[in-house]
């Protein structure tokens, strides 16, 4: 994953639809039109009508200009959608104001865009449209005019309990909020991690497309070179040795040769029969481990030669991509040697990677396989290293979908370093190229 692509993923773009806070806003002003006509007629409070329809109709008309003047299905960006909640807030704060303050217990709609902004703005944005709220809430507790009540039995609200209402809200829209953009967020980053993992197997579909073009196109230049070659080969037979063409129809017949032998390999690896296509078990552990032989870490495989015949699977990106992950990890984090256990039997397919690092933190072990779950430690010569947490996230999916069970753990004291174990049902490991197939 390059720079660019790891910053999207940190920092995901958030656009609000104008037609999502227009329909917000329409429902804002109906709902306050609905409550002046039934405190003014159905309950006949005095009520100053006029100024509270003016705010009513001065929102109407700002949803009117947006709706003529843009296309209500562009996405805003986060400081236009952030300035539209923020309206909003003061348009409901003017209303309380003709109608009594916090007393109305109406002011509980402060929470509205808030929660609005947690699931969909930044926190930054966030956090200064709560301010805002909390603000115009508090200024509320002091200048208001009368609430709207029988004038024979007017409500007298003692001050401190206007100030518990003052503090309800204020706590409501901190805690609410922080709740409603946790669970966002996280949604947001398994989202993210679930597009991260469908662009590996993207890319790993593209690959083995590539490898059936190539047998393709190597069995349609088969003939044509293989004519080439029988007139070359005739020709050169029937010019004398000393003619200065037999050199140049030589090079021209061995060169043809050279082409066919390259394509006989090509049509050998792409076969669905080539023996590369289909491994036992020993030769994916070691093609898993082969890459990461070379950066002084001391990598020990051992193989339990067990008493039913090693399984053999379908040549699977998705195994060898998990298994690799997995274990480059060990190898980043293992102080002098990773270890790589393999067992079978009639039942059951094990693979268990081992190093003697560190270990995985007790806090983060009950986590570890999350995505944006990094484990991280400091290094001599880079300071602090580790990438997005997506790296174990993306393996642990794909070996799932391939029907793996993924577990971590550490080693039992005294013995230290993370402990890595995964296991298929046999059936399952040596029929996974099926599901594979089927999910690309």
């Amino acid at each position: 994953m390059t720079d660019t692509e790891a910053a999207d993923f940190r920092h995901p773009r958030r656009h609000v639809r104008l037609d999502t806070i227009l329909r917000l806003r329409w429902l804002a002003a109906l709902g306050q039109l609905a409550a002046v006509f039934v405190v003014a007629n159905g309950l006949e409070f005095e009520l100053p009508v006029v100024p509270c329809l003016a705010i009513i109709a001065l929102s109407a008309l700002v949803n009117l200009a947006l709706q003529i003047a843009f296309n209500p299905m562009q996405r805003l960006e986060p400081a236009h959608a952030a300035a539209l909640l923020a309206l909003n807030i003061a348009e409901l704060a003017g209303l309380l104001f003709l109608t009594g303050g916090l007393q109305n217990p109406f002011a509980f709609l402060f929470l509205g865009p808030v929660l609005i902004a947690a699931t969909a703005l930044p926190t930054r944005l966030t956090i200064t449209l709560g301010v805002f709220a909390a603000s115009c809430a508090a200024a509320l507790l002091f200048y208001h005019l009368p609430l709207p009540w029988d004038p024979e039995d007017p409500v007298v609200l003692p001050q401190i309990y206007l100030i518990g209402v003052w503090l309800s809200i204020l706590l409501a829209i901190g805690v609410t909020s922080l709740y409603t953009f946790q669970v966002t967020e996280e949604a947001r980053k398994l989202s993210d991690a679930l597009s991260a993992t469908e662009l590996v197997l993207t890319r790993e579909q593209h690959l083995t497309q590539l490898d059936g073009l190539a047998a393709a196109a190597a069995h349609e230049l088969g003939t044509p070179l293989s004519t080439i070659f029988l007139i070359a080969r005739e020709v050169e037979h029937s010019v004398p040795a000393d003619s200065p063409l037999a050199a140049d129809l030589r090079s021209l017949r061995e060169q043809a040769q050279r082409c066919r032998e390259i394509l006989g390999k090509i049509t050998q690896l792409s076969s669905s029969g080539a023996p590369f296509d289909r491994m036992p078990l020993s030769t994916l552990i070691e093609e898993a481990v082969a890459p990461h032989r070379d950066f002084g870490i001391d990598i020990r495989v051992r193989i339990a030669v067990a008493g039913v015949a090693e399984p053999v699977v379908m040549r699977n990106p998705a195994i060898l991509y998990g298994v690799g992950n997995i274990l480059e990890n060990a190898v980043d984090f293992a102080r002098t040697a990773v270890e790589v256990n393999a067992w079978w039997n009639a039942e059951t397919v094990q693979i268990v990677i081992s190093d003697d690092g560190p270990g995985i933190a007790p806090d983060m072990l009950r986590r570890i396989g999350e995505p944006y779950l990094s484990r991280r430690r400091a290094d001599e010569t880079s300071g602090v290293h580790g990438g997005l947490g997506l790296g174990v996230f993306i393996a642990r999916t794909l070996l799932e979908r391939t029907g793996a069970k993924v577990s971590f753990g550490n080693k039992t004291f005294p013995d230290h370093g993370a402990v890595v174990q995964i296991v298929w049902p046999r059936a399952d490991f040596e029929t996974v190229h099926t599901a594979a197939a089927v999910e690309a």
